[in-house]
């Protein structure tokens, strides 16, 4: 079934994720635009979607790491986009973002700052029009800083947080935000982590619970379903007990 809200721009579609929930956006007929860094790689996903749909979406080159270049993307769209989803993102080395302020710098500018950055442009734009749609991939990780990857994590945690408040402006204004916080997926970022095959969900499944939650309004999904209940349990925790844990 196509949606009434069909104009769709994926930022960061060269991820796993992103490709997904694309191609599942292109099976109910939405005209979409791809964006992401090296854009020529997208060219492969944009012919096999113009086979498979009979429409071939627009690719654009897009960098979340270079904020002074979103306003001339995005008033270069071939649309005002009704829906956005922000799905890049970058997990980055824990040690070595400890030991070096560029590496940390960038998970921030990839997951917080650059993210942020283009989501204010199309949050300006859907308010002055009173509807649209923005659907933030954030992540578990966010919710409680855990020694593994508490960089990654108090990014996420900044961007779940960005999203909430964004979600509160602009409920008065007719446009909805989504924020998704997946738990363990299986991606080309994750690839060599030892995952949990039962909690771990795959980027056609974390499309098919994104795609259904947009349609039915939800404000916040968790993807695989458990981890709203694991997270509120790693939540309770006390600090006194949590510092002392190895995860």
């Amino acid at each position: 079934m196509v949606q009434p809200m069909e104009k769709v721009l994926i930022l960061g579609a060269l991820s796993d994720m992103a490709e997904a929930i694309a191609y599942a956006y292109a099976e109910r007929g939405a005209e979409l635009v791809l964006a992401a860094r090296n854009a020529s790689r997208l060219e492969r996903t944009a012919a096999d979607m113009e086979i498979r749909f009979g429409k071939r979406p627009t690719i654009a080159e897009f960098d979340a790491e270079k904020p002074e270049t979103h306003t001339a993307f995005y008033n270069a769209l071939p649309f005002p986009p009704e829906v956005v989803v922000c799905a890049f993102g970058y997990l980055g080395e824990q040690k070595k973002a400890l030991d070096q302020f560029a590496e940390t710098n960038r998970v921030i500018m990839v997951n917080y700052t650059g993210a942020v950055s283009i989501l204010n442009l199309a949050a300006a734009d859907m308010e002055s029009r009173k509807s649209g749609l923005i659907i933030g991939i954030s992540s578990v990780a966010g919710e409680r800083g855990r020694q593994s990857n508490f960089i990654y994590g108090s990014a996420k945690a900044g961007f779940s947080t960005y999203l909430g408040g964004l979600r509160n402006y602009l409920f008065h204004h007719g446009v909805h935000v989504l924020t998704v916080k997946p738990g363990f997926a299986r991606t080309k970022m994750t690839e060599g982590l030892p995952l949990n095959p039962a909690l771990t969900a795959t980027p056609k499944q974390i499309a098919r619970d994104v795609l259904k939650a947009a349609d039915n309004k939800k404000n916040v999904l968790y993807t695989l379903w458990m981890w709203r209940y694991i997270m509120c349990i790693i939540r309770t925790v006390p600090e006194s007990v949590f510092k002392k844990l190895r995860m």
